[in-house]
């Protein structure tokens, strides 16, 4: 009898373990398929980036960093001689590249304005403030014109693509009066075409070439260092210097009665011959 009931409960506990062990086994199968089926995990982020993916990269504008700048300077110098530094302001400019716009040149005052490449301005206003007896003023601006330049490009386009259509136009039309207001309209935007060239062009040389506008004034020469009249060679030095202004002083008032002594002296040994003359005693009687 026990070795039945034995033989029972051990039959129980095999089945109770062959039902835990399959019921294991579908749970997991069923968390994988739920696993399987569900969102997939989102990707780990890269190493190394410093931003997360919400965050956007803002890229650079071209010609950002490309600016146009339009640079002139003004300088005023003193000199005692105007027309030599306005030669050595002309040849200080050609040298760097540049050229002499608009000059005005006297003895007491000159006026010139020199054209040289942007990139060489410093060094040209540094050899232009050693010239002549003295720098009075110096003046730099800078003005952007990055701007003005795109707005000129950005309206060339439009026009050039506005003439096109025009001439498109132009090559359709068949009567004479729609050839006649074409030709009118074409005449206008071309015109407008080139006034905005004409723009870009007068941009472009500010931002290429430089401007300096110069005045010089004349200042007369400074005297020379007072010599030491000190000692026996400065006593010496007066002395003759002395002597000679005397001698100079003499000179000059014979000179200046040399002309009466000339008509005067005539008269005078005349006056006096008449004078002798009438103080000579008669001759006396002689006794009988």
């Amino acid at each position: 009898m026990r070795t039945r009931w034995r033989a029972g409960l051990a039959a129980v506990a095999v089945a109770f373990v062959l039902a835990g062990c399959s019921a294991a086994q579908e749970k997991g199968m069923s968390t994988a398929d739920s696993a399987g089926s569900g969102p997939v995990p989102a990707a780990p982020p890269q190493q190394g980036s410093g931003k997360t993916g919400q965050e956007k990269v803002t890229a650079p504008q071209p010609g950002a960093t490309d600016r146009k700048l339009a640079r002139s300077a003004r300088l005023e110098l003193t000199a005692t001689k105007v027309t030599d530094v306005v030669a050595q302001a002309r040849g200080i400019a050609q040298g760097a590249g540049g050229y002499t716009g608009q000059e005005s040149t006297g003895e007491e005052l000159a006026t010139l304005s020199l054209a040289v490449p942007a990139d060489k301005l410093d060094g040209v206003l540094d050899q232009l403030s050693h010239l002549g007896s003295g720098l009075v003023k110096r003046e730099l601006s800078t003005q952007d014109v990055t701007e003005q330049v795109i707005d000129v490009e950005a309206r060339l386009a439009t026009q050039r693509a506005s003439v096109e259509r025009i001439r498109a136009l132009l090559a359709r039309a068949t009567s004479v009066s729609e050839i006649a207001s074409v030709e009118s309209e074409l005449t206008s935007r071309e015109a407008t075409l080139e006034s905005l060239q004409q723009q870009r062009n007068s941009l472009a040389g500010s931002v290429a070439m430089a401007t300096v506008a110069m005045t010089i004034r004349n200042v007369a020469a400074p005297p020379p260092p007072a010599e030491d009249g000190s000692g026996f060679l400065g006593g010496l030095a007066g002395g003759w210097d002395a002597f000679l202004t005397f001698g100079g002083g003499l000179l000059t008032v014979l000179g200046a009665i040399a002309p009466f002594l000339l008509f005067l002296a005539p008269l005078g040994w005349l006056g006096w011959w008449l004078h002798r003359r009438r103080r000579v005693p008669a001759p006396e009687p002689s006794e009988s």
